[in-house]
Order: C-alpha cells, then sequence, then structure tokens
C-alpha cells in the first residue's frame, strides 16, 4: 500500500467517510470496513456457534449483542493498530445476517420464543401446505413456514404476536427504531412480487383466509416488516443504537444505514451477480446458489426457491443446510493428532494442505463416499441429519481421497439441486462466481466446485471477505448513487469494473469423477436415513 493511499485511507475514517458492513453468520460476526474505492482496509470478527435447544437451534439474543459489541470492538482496535485512528462515524452502516428464520415479537417488543435460524427442519407439515395453498414453494426455513407450523402446533405466543422479522431486520430495528427489511432479505420471509417490490397481496389474502378459523387479532400484513429496496433510506443510527454497537459511546448517533439484507443477497453483491443471467455459489456452514433468472420457473420444485435481489429481480436459489461443518471437523482432529507430535501447524496452513491433497486423489474418490448432514436436508427429504463416513474394502482408502471425498460431499446435494435447473428447466449460466470459505484455499474448492456444476466458476480478489464485504457496498450504494442509478450499474461501474477475476473451466477428469460420486451418493442416501432412523434409539 503506497503512503499517498494510506493518507487517504486515514483521512476517511478520520473524518467519517468509511463505510462499515457487518453481517451476522452461522459460524462469525464479521464487520469490514471500506474506504472510497470501495476496498476492504480493516476487519473484526467474533466466533459464535447455534445451540440445539428444545428441538430448535438458535442462538441467543444477548448472544446477537456481545457478539457484534466484540466484533465491533475487534475492528476499532485493528484500525488504531493499522492507521493510529479512532472509530466515531461512518459515512453509512449495512447490516446483514443468516437468511430465514423466525423471531417473533408482541405489542411490547417483548420477544415470545427463542430465535428458530435457518436450520431447523422442523416445520415440513407447514411448508407442505403453505405450497399447495399458494402455489409457490415455500421451504422450511421461511419465516412464513415457522409461523405457520407454530399456528398448527397451536403454540401459545401465537395470539400475542405483533411483529414477526429476520436475524438482520431484529438488529436493524433496535438500532433504528425501523421495523424494516431489505427487499432480498424479505423474499426469505414470504414470497414477493416482483412487480410491486412487495409482499405479494394476493397471497396475504389468502394466508389471512385460512387462518381466519383462529381468531386471532392480526392478519399477516398487520406483523411483517416493511420492504425496501436497494439503495432505499432506511433509517439512522439512534443513540441507544450506538451504545449496542459500541458501549464505550464512542460512537456517534445519526448514521444512516441501508436496508438489512440477508446472506444470500449481500452474497449476489459481493460477487456483482445482481443482473440477470449471472449466478454466484456461496459455501460455508451452508451452500446455496443463485441465478438471477429472466422469467419465471415453468412449475413450482420444491427444491427451488424463488427470491429476489436486493434490487427486486427474481432468483432461483437452491439452497442446502450443510456444507463444511463436517469438513470442518475433520479438519479439526487432523490439527489434534498434528499436536500429538508437537507440531502447532497455523490453521490456514493445516487447510491449505489438506484441500491440496485431495487434488491428488482419484477423480471419483477412490470407492470413498460421506455423508455431511449435521442437520436436516429437505433437498433429499431428511428431517434429521446423521454425519457419515463409507468405504468398502475394495475402496482406495488413502488421505487424498478421503479429504476429496469430504470437498465432494459438501457440493452433492446442491448438485442434485441444481440438476432441476440445468436438466429441467434447461438454464444456462455462463459462469458461476464462488465465496465463501470453501474457496479460500486458492484453486481447490474453486476447481472441484466447476466439476461439480461442470460450468466454470470465477473467484474475485474479494471473495474472502464475502457478505460483510457485500452489505457494506449496498450501504456505499445507498449513501453515493446518483440518481437513479440502479444497483446493477453502480456495482459494474464503480465497484467492479477494475476487479481481478480468476476463473477455472470444468476439468472433463474432474467432471465424470465427481458425476460418478454423485451417482454413489444418492444410491447411499438410503445408508443415512436409516442412519438418521436409529440415532435415537
Amino acid at each position: 500500500m503506497g503512503i499517498d493511499h494510506r493518507d487517504d485511507i486515514k483521512t476517511a475514517i478520520a473524518s467519517g467517510k468509511a463505510i462499515l458492513g457487518i453481517e451476522l453468520g452461522s459460524t462469525r460476526i464479521k464487520g469490514v470496513l471500506i474506504d472510497e474505492d470501495h476496498s476492504p482496509i480493516a476487519s473484526g470478527s467474533f466466533a459464535w456457534e447455534n445451540r440445539h435447544e428444545d428441538g430448535f437451534w438458535t442462538y441467543s439474543t444477548a448472544d446477537t449483542w456481545s457478539g457484534i459489541q466484540d466484533c465491533y470492538r475487534d475492528l476499532a482496535r485493528n484500525v488504531e493498530a493499522q492507521y493510529g485512528e479512532k472509530l466515531h462515524s461512518f459515512a453509512a452502516i449495512g447490516f446483514s445476517g443468516m437468511m430465514h428464520g423466525y423471531l417473533p415479537f408482541d405489542e411490547n417488543g417483548e420477544q415470545l420464543s427463542p430465535f428458530r435460524t435457518w436450520r431447523n427442519t422442523t416445520t415440513g407439515e407447514a411448508a407442505e401446505s403453505l405450497t399447495g395453498l399458494l402455489g409457490f414453494n415455500i421451504p422450511q426455513r421461511w419465516s412464513i413456514a415457522h409461523l405457520y407450523q407454530a399456528i398448527l402446533n397451536e403454540e401459545k405466543h401465537v395470539p400475542d404476536v405483533r411483529f414477526i422479522t429476520t436475524l438482520a431486520g431484529y438488529v436493524h430495528w433496535k438500532l433504528t427504531g425501523k421495523k424494516v427489511v431489505g427487499v432480498g432479505e424479505a423474499s426469505g420471509m414470504f414470497p414477493i412480487d416482483s412487480g410491486t417490490g412487495d409482499f405479494d397481496a394476493d397471497m396475504k389474502i389468502k394466508f389471512d383466509e385460512v387462518t381466519a378459523k383462529h381468531g386471532f387479532s392480526w392478519k399477516i400484513d398487520d406483523i411483517l416488516p416493511e420492504v425496501l429496496t436497494a439503495g432505499a433510506a432506511a433509517g439512522t443510527l439512534t443513540e441507544e443504537g450506538a451504545l449496542l454497537i459500541d458501549p464505550s459511546g464512542q460512537l456517534e448517533a445519526g448514521i444512516p444505514l441501508c436496508p438489512p439484507e440477508g446472506d444470500a443477497g449481500t452474497g449476489m453483491a459481493a460477487t456483482n451477480s445482481v443482473a440477470e443471467h449471472t449466478g454466484n455459489i456461496s459455501a460455508g456452514t451452508s451452500v446455496f446458489a443463485m441465478i438471477v433468472m429472466e422469467q419465471a420457473l415453468s412449475k413450482v420444485y420444491p427444491e427451488i426457491d424463488m427470491v429476489t435481489t436486493p434490487s427486486g429481480r427474481p432468483v432461483a436459489m437452491v439452497h442446502c443446510n450443510n456444507c463444511t461443518t463436517d469438513l470442518d471437523a475433520w479438519v479439526s482432529v487432523f490439527g489434534e493428532a498434528a499436536k500429538l507430535w508437537g507440531l502447532e501447524i497455523p490453521k490456514s496452513a493445516l487447510y491449505d494442505t489438506l484441500y491440496g491433497i485431495a487434488l491428488k486423489g482419484d477423480a471419483d474418490c477412490g470407492g470413498l463416499l460421506s455423508y455431511n448432514y449435521h442437520s436436516g436436508e429437505p433437498i433429499t427429504h431428511l428431517e434429521e441429519g446423521y454425519p457419515l463416513f463409507l468405504h468398502a474394502q475394495e475402496s482406495r482408502f488413502t488421505l487424498a481421497n478421503f479429504m476429496r471425498s469430504h470437498l465432494y460431499s459438501a457440493m452433492s446435494t446442491l448438485r442434485i439441486g441444481m440438476d432441476i435447473l440445468f436438466e429441467a428447466e434447461h438454464v444456462h449460466v455462463d459462469r458461476l462466481l464462488g465465496h465463501g470459505g470453501f474457496f479460500k484455499t486458492e484453486v481447490v474448492g474453486q476447481r472441484l466446485m466447476a466439476a461439480a456444476m461442470n460450468v466454470p466458476v470465477g473467484v474475485m480478489d474479494t471473495a474472502g471477505e464475502g457478505g460483510p464485504w457485500g452489505v457494506a457496498l449496498l450501504a456505499a450504494y445507498m449513501s453515493r448513487k446518483e440518481g437513479e442509478e440502479t444497483l446493477e450499474h453502480y456495482l459494474d461501474e464503480k465497484v467492479f469494473a477494475g476487479s481481478n477475476l480468476r476463473s477455472i473451466e470444468p476439468n472433463s477428469d474432474d467432471v465424470s469423477g465427481f458425476a460418478s460420486y454423485v451417482k454413489r451418493y444418492k444410491a447411499g442416501l438410503a445408508v443415512e436415513t436409516a442412519a438418521v432412523s436409529v440415532r435415537h434409539l
């Protein structure tokens, strides 16, 4: 970094012109600070984990705020260490979080039940019923599925509900007093009418009709947040909100916030995948692929979600609950083994080495097979998960094949879902852009994902920044757009015009090897199903 640019960064920080994005991901709350060139200049993070309590995957709201505060404190320390400046204000702030889920509140703003995350697969009855009623695929993790399942279960809190929102919507509400969400986030709560950019009016009527018999004092329109598109003003940081982020009192109130978005929308922004015929894959604890569509699908598929970009364009989304959790567990075990010999291997080196050895394995993993299901997986119709590793006596059980099998497993369910778009709907994608932890090790995740999807996969230099950078870009767009400038134009011309994109074409041997693996994977789902059925015995 040249001295002149460093001085520009210091000036931007001191004058409050930098922009902050914070995303509450499934394993980490991360903040990214960007300068006036949209480049990440500092970051901070806080590690957290979901808990399985009373039958639900959840995070406590106390952990939410302590995590945001620790993340911000870490960011402030890093900024001062790197630039000798203290954080006090920003040109804009954006918050995002894990998409979907259920957070209900009463008329006094009191939370009525623990946060139910996207990871829960307890709403099958509601999701199936609503899909039939609305003629629109309602996945189990959507907010409306959680609400309707609570109605079907006659949960005591439902009559008292006066507001439901997502994690990002909740944080934004407490910081600004505004009960709003971005349209991309909203599209994971209740179906969106892309013509109006709002919740579908006809479907709201149908929902009210089917719930009228319960005699609730509320209708669905009363309890959903307001929907905003990218670029809209979404409120300003209150005095109380500033203290929720920075209890030291140094952060100033009055900073504008962009509409809160889910991690799907921020991933689209971070990969410049918001225009028609573009697509991206976000791969971390969960994995999902998003293709911006020119028109609606020919029919309803329970494996395909229809959501939107942050500007409201229709998107076909294939979402899998499981990706790297089991893979991470195995890497951790190898790290423990190394310590027995007195070797302290840095985490990044451990991942790079073990991911790298996978490329030396057989293209079909030598007959090895693994299932990465730590939780249920709707695409393969499993309500619960049970991680498994299988190998026949004649398999080539080597470290390279072992690691390759677990990397393949992280992508297999995604491919099963994507086959609907590729084969049934004949969707063509020129290239997919990857981001998230799966792509941090150079080449490996990218090359194997290209084989799994049989589509070129590109990764940008900023891929590791992911969602926090994406929501910072959305905040920048709100703050800096000119007139009626579209999000697509802003990202193309002002953010990604000079970006460095590394693209890898599918390798024919890898493609055929992965196809062979997925064939075994599908056949072996009977074993996974049996394992789930006996786990409670």
